[in-house]
């Protein structure tokens, strides 16, 4: 049987003997996070800025459903951890983006948060200064700095959304949003993406079922509620509409890719059998290119042979790619390379010029051959 009290009928606690503590016994430190509309109104998006990302979202949404025959391309560091060279790497991209701009919409990866499968560095916005101090506020302080002067070039931003408070802090000016293989199947993150103001690609999960991806998508075209906070930083109920412009992301599983035509077509089918819109993006990394880096050209040829052959269903293209070629160990904090990735391998710059030029010349393949296809 259930009593239901309310706080006045209950009897008081004894004061004989103190109970033991039974919450927080492993936290060690709990401190106040920075309240979301001070970090907003602090570094505000310009209106230029906003501008950029209203239309880009647009442009996006009419690629993703069909009625622009440009391709997206996800392109850029595997996580960045040093704002100068990203913004370096967004100058270079900036200029490439226009020159393309006929057949790719360029998106410039910029991701802040790093999930991890055991341990390791978590990403700029949870320990900025690389060393372990988790020092979290200045993160998303700068975070936001980097993001903003990234926008404030013209080039949109894409960012994976791990922790479903950092949203409020970031969300405005990114024009597309990944939820990672580990974390497509989480309910709160199905939530979450169900009320981002921009379209979300949801990877398949990391032992390669593409139907944890499309559950998700469903999912999160539907109406949510969930825990968060409001611009003021109080705990708060959210209530969403439901977000339809998501879609999957091949990125393959381990040992098996699922970049090829034969599994691009299974995951076509599989998404209209399921009365989804028959739309892909392909990450050229991870277990597509057995994480090596230097395997990503020939993924993404793979790819561009299937877009010029005019497959429609491909919508874009993931590629990780930074400064210098490869990656570099954090261990060696005081040494380390400029523009060298610290987690994934990454290709440089040299490496990434022609690959992305090779997906332009596929997706104006594609759309020289739409009249005769039509």
């Amino acid at each position: 049987m259930t009593t239901n009290l309310s706080l006045d009928e209950r009897p008081a606690a004894s004061t004989a003997t103190e109970h033991p503590r039974t919450r927080d016994l492993r936290v060690r430190t709990m401190g106040p996070l920075l309240r979301p509309g001070d970090v907003l109104r602090n570094l505000p998006l310009s209106d230029a800025a906003a501008a950029t990302v209203a239309r880009t979202r647009g442009e996006l949404v009419r690629i993703l459903n069909g009625d622009d025959s440009r391709l997206l391309v996800v392109v850029g560091p595997c996580s960045v951890h040093d704002p100068e060279a990203g913004i370096d790497y967004a100058r270079r991209l900036r200029q490439l983006a226009g020159d393309v701009a006929d057949d790719l919409l360029i998106v410039m990866r910029l991701y802040f948060e790093k999930p991890r499968t055991t341990v390791g560095w978590k990403g700029l916005i949870n320990d900025p200064h690389l060393d372990g101090t988790y020092a979290s506020n200045e993160g998303l302080t700068i975070a936001r700095q980097l993001l903003l002067a990234v926008v404030e070039l013209g080039l949109p931003v894409g960012c994976e959304f791990l922790d479903p408070i950092s949203p409020q802090f970031i969300s405005d000016a990114v024009t597309w949003g990944a939820i990672g293989a580990r974390t497509s199947e989480s309910q709160v993150h199905r939530g979450l993406a169900s009320g981002l103001s921009m379209p979300i690609g949801f990877k398949n999960s990391t032992d390669g079922r593409v139907s944890i991806a499309m559950d998700a998508v469903k999912t999160a075209s539907h109406p949510h509620s969930f825990f968060g906070v409001d611009e003021d930083g109080r705990a708060a109920i959210v209530l969403t509409d439901g977000n339809p412009d998501c879609h999957i992301v091949l990125r393959g599983s381990a040992g098996t890719p699922n970049h090829g035509a034969a599994s691009v077509q299974q995951a076509l089918a599989a998404l209209r059998e399921h009365h989804l819109p028959a739309r892909v993006i392909i990450d050229a990394s991870h277990d597509n290119s057995a994480k090596d880096y230097r395997r990503q050209p020939l993924v993404a040829g793979e790819i561009a042979q299937q877009v010029a052959a005019g497959e429609g269903g491909i919508r874009g293209v993931m590629l990780e790619s930074f400064l210098v070629d490869g990656r570099q160990d954090l261990r060696q904090k005081d040494s380390l390379v400029y523009g060298q990735s610290i987690t994934d391998a990454c290709m440089g710059w040299e490496m990434t010029l022609p690959v992305l030029r090779e997906l332009a010349q596929a997706a104006r393949a594609r759309r020289a051959a739409l009249p005769a296809t039509a």
